[in-house]
């Protein structure tokens, strides 16, 4: 198996996560459009924007959270070469997880869903984590 496959998850998340401007920039300018948001407040809080517009704001955050460190264990598989088939798997069921969190959170946000696919997501990740630390003990 090439190390490279590691690699299509991970810009699979990025991925994800620059798509999600693409809702928050036509939710932001529906509710400017609409008058629904004071531009001046909104400028400096991002409370002051809608709720449609706080879901994918919220969401986008969150991208930058346990996401980053996928993106580092992934990087850890690669440059110590222990990408196998599992790891792969569960790189990419990882990335599913986000998908379903971020499908959630920006339209109904109904909580225990959404915090099922993130507690999926973090098992997911923590596997990965006792993996490549097993790896590391074991190459040496």
């Amino acid at each position: 198996m090439t190390s490279e496959l590691i690699l299509w998850p991970v810009l699979g998340q990025i991925l994800m996560s620059q798509l999600l401007y693409i809702p928050l920039v036509k939710r932001k300018f529906a509710a400017v459009r609409n008058k629904q948001v004071d531009r001046k407040k909104a400028s400096l809080n991002p409370d002051a924007w809608t709720e449609d517009v706080q879901k994918v704001n919220n969401n986008l955050r969150n991208q930058f959270e346990t996401p980053i460190l996928f993106i580092a264990l992934c990087l850890i598989f690669y440059v110590t070469e222990q990408v196998g088939i599992a790891v792969v798997v569960l790189a990419w069921l990882y990335v599913a997880s986000r998908l379903a969190h971020m499908a959630v959170h920006i339209t109904t946000n109904y909580v225990p869903l959404r915090m099922r696919f993130f507690g999926i997501g973090l098992f997911i990740q923590l596997v990965m984590l006792i993996m490549a630390g097993v790896g590391l003990i074991t190459s040496h």
